[in-house]
């Protein structure tokens, strides 16, 4: 193998997919990027035995071939190149990826080609196409409250499914770690009708988002019951999926909460950033005293003192307490995008459901705390 590629290209690509490689390897092939010319284009493929990824880049193929090189490493050294550069790579007889740019000089330790593990293909019979943004959004809005505790193993990704609201059929994505919901929903694309209900791992859907962070294309999604795939621009993606039942999150939603207090979320954020600073402790617990027109947000801390804030809410039914977890809430009324957030409760010891005024495609439930 030997070409010459831009350095800002290679860059690109390789940022893309040496995020996968983990820092430590118990298989050392799982280190490397394998990078195979593919007739004009040179293509790199990592993977972790759970996703993988494929990039293909513009270069000058001067002999093709395959090799594989430290990912980290092969990163790394590009970075530290100078702008503009034009970097030439060879693979060497005795193993090794010779790398020359202007002045610098790199030999790569290699591992034979053969080494690196194939994710099997396997039949994907659903493909359907979403819009770019729209999966950006269905992440963005989710992947918050995707749990990160490994012993419910099912909720260590964003349940992925069709479903219907008011006869009206969606593709819905949910996440949950038990103490908060997001519920997301984009129309039903063409082909995703009879899809199973897939749950997509944590650190797939993280590296999805990566990767579609400045792509305006439609993103071809094509699933099994096992393996998704994500396809756009120059980037194939494929993951395997958890194999797991999704708990039935609609019973998790309250259908009964009759008090509805509506805030500019911006200005309920800010004052529960600054209140909820006094407290010490992880929970960041802060008390929501609700009343006609006005909210009280206030937290207390044994070490720290008391910290209380006023705001104007639009609320016309009982007065009532409840407490949240700071951060929670923060996280919540950050997917906002609207200028108000209506909040649904019952009482101060049930789930309260958060969403944007005016706009039905999400909900937020979000379970209160002792205060």
């Amino acid at each position: 193998m030997k070409l010459t590629i831009e350095r800002a290209a290679l860059l690109k690509s390789l940022g893309h997919v040496q995020s996968v490689v983990e820092r430590r390897n118990t298989i050392p092939i799982l280190s490397n990027v394998k990078m195979e010319t593919l007739g004009g284009r040179l293509g790199l493929n990592t993977t972790d035995m759970d996703l993988e990824i494929i990039e293909t880049v513009q270069a000058e193929i001067a002999r093709e071939g395959s090799t594989t090189a430290p990912a980290h490493t092969l990163y790394e050294i590009v970075r530290k190149l100078p702008e503009g550069a034009q970097i030439e790579m060879e693979s060497a007889e005795d193993g090794q990826l010779l790398l020359r740019s202007g002045r610098s000089r790199f030999q790569l330790a290699c591992l034979p080609v053969e080494d690196f593990p194939a994710m099997s293909g396997g039949e994907l019979p659903h493909t359907f196409r979403l819009a770019a943004w729209d999966l950006r959004g269905l992440i963005d809005r989710t992947k918050f409250a995707v749990s990160t505790e490994e012993t419910r193993y099912y909720l260590n990704g964003a349940f992925l499914h069709v479903a219907e609201r008011e006869g009206v059929p969606v593709l819905r994505a949910v996440a949950t770690d038990g103490h908060r919901l997001a519920c997301v929903e984009v129309p039903r694309p063409e082909g995703a009708a009879g899809m199973p209900g897939v749950i997509v791992p944590r650190k797939t859907v993280t590296e999805v988002r990566k990767l579609i962070d400045e792509s305006s294309s439609e993103v071809t999604i094509s699933l099994s019951d096992t393996k998704i795939r994500f396809a756009f621009d120059d980037v194939v993606l494929t993951s395997k999926l958890i194999d797991g039942t999704f708990p039935d999150y609609a019973r998790v939603i309250p259908s009964g909460n009759d008090r509805v207090l509506e805030v500019d979320h911006k200005l309920f954020a800010a004052a529960v950033d600054r209140v909820s600073a006094i407290s010490s402790d992880r929970s960041r617990a802060v008390k929501l005293t609700v009343s006609r027109g006005a909210l009280e947000l206030s937290a207390t801390s044994p070490e720290n003192g008391t910290a209380s804030e006023e705001i104007e809410v639009g609320y016309d039914a009982e007065p009532m307490e409840i407490g949240f977890n700071s951060r929670y809430l923060l996280e919540i009324t950050t997917q906002i995008e609207g200028d108000s957030a209506q909040f649904l409760m019952a009482d101060a010891a049930s789930p309260t459901i958060i969403r944007e005024s005016g706009d039905e495609s999400a909900l937020y439930v979000l379970m209160p705390m002792r205060v």
